[in-house]
């Protein structure tokens, strides 16, 4: 059997950063529950991104719920969220006994369409907060998203988990909505093995936002507790691989752009491939390399011809309004979602694929059309 080929695994840096920063840890013994790495890693993400503070927290999803916390989200609110992206997305609006209206998605960014949302205010006009994606790694159009949310006055929460180093009209993704929020779970382009950022503008709420990842201790000799608190904070450990990973950043979103070239330049004559969308707007960190097959050849056929030869690929995400625990919940659109979710595949888009390796999964896809 061959070598796996992996869709997205960790990569830590040549160099070794990470390895520096945890012996810092353990050399100093502050190895929970925060420490100088968990400080300097928040001020270093907020420099790179371009927003004034960051909170380091146990993961994306955490950081999500702050967010809707932090932006009064409470039982009975409306909340609309993208159907196209994972349930980690929407839980926290769940967590928070808010209402999910989930709104369909667009051909030209496969991200929020803004007609949807403006149909969905229409129908919806008490809605609480909006929560933006920006699916593996393509800027949704923010321009027209935040004018539509600016005028109907509700907060912004921008989902950039799949997003880190990918720039909208020259600035960070993550850093247009109220909050922005950033996962370093082990797929993702820079990892930290698990654990999130949450970012914003707003110093004072993202301080707000450290107090309550930390049990909502107050300044108190003994432990006190005036409000309920979360074990949501990131160990000074984690913090220092994410040290170490953010000084690499650049050079993984050049790899990832490389491997989607790869497959467009060997896969795009191919009868019904459509890669996923480039916009002159947008210069994304192509997180997964993702297509569309609109032919005889149909996603699982490429999926089970992957595996057989031990790679790994997956389909785009199935749709919000479709999974079995969120179908009560209201939809607005049409059925774009769906057909990206029917006719989308995700490939293996690990930076540390070779030519050899790419050239191994674009042989067995095209042999797929040669039969």
């Amino acid at each position: 059997m061959k070598d796996r080929l992996f869709l997205s695994s960790p990569h830590m840096s040549d160099e070794g950063y990470e390895m520096e920063y945890i012996k810092e840890a353990f050399d100093t013994n502050w190895i929970a529950p925060l420490g100088e790495n968990v400080n300097q890693f928040e001020i270093e993400l907020s420099n790179k991104v371009g927003s004034k503070a960051a909170a380091a927290l146990s993961s994306g999803t955490a950081a999500i719920h702050l967010a809707l916390k932090a932006t009064g989200v409470e039982e009975g609110d409306i909340v609309f969220c993208p159907t196209l992206t994972f349930s980690a997305t929407v839980n926290p609006v769940i967590y928070q006994k808010a209402i999910p209206v989930f709104i369909d998605s667009d051909y030209e960014t496969w991200n929020m369409c803004p007609k949807a949302l403006e149909d969905a205010f229409e129908k919806y006009p008490e809605v609480k907060a909006v929560i933006v994606v920006h699916l593996y790694g393509i800027s949704a159009d923010m321009d027209k998203i935040m004018e539509i949310c600016n005028r109907h006055k509700v907060a912004v929460i921008e989902d950039a988990a799949e997003s880190l180093g990918t720039y909208y009209k020259g600035r960070h993704t993550g850093t247009f909505g109220d909050y922005g929020i950033f996962s370093f779970n082990g797929n993702k382009i820079i990892t930290t093995s698990g654990g999130g950022m949450l970012v914003s503008n707003n110093e004072e709420r993202i301080a707000k936002t450290r107090f309550w990842a930390t049990q909502s201790r107050d300044q108190a000799r003994h432990y006190q507790h005036s409000e309920l608190g979360f074990n949501y904070r990131m160990s000074n450990v984690v913090a220092g691989i994410g040290r170490g990973q953010l000084k690499v950043l650049d050079q993984r979103v050049e790899k990832k752009n490389y491997i989607l070239d790869f497959y467009k330049r060997e896969l795009c004559e191919l009868d019904g491939v459509e890669f996923m969308p480039s916009n002159e707007w947008d210069k994304p960190n192509y997180w997964l390399s993702s297509m569309t097959l609109n032919g005889s050849v149909r996603p699982i056929d490429v999926m089970e011809a992957l595996e057989k030869e031990n790679i790994e690929s997956r389909p785009i995400w199935k749709p919000m309004h479709l999974q079995p625990f969120f179908e009560k919940y209201d939809f607005v659109g049409t059925d774009v979602s769906e057909k990206l979710f029917e006719n989308g595949i995700c490939l293996p888009s690990d930076t540390k694929l070779t030519d050899e390796d790419l050239e191994r999964v674009v042989e067995i896809i095209k042999g797929l059309w040669e039969r």
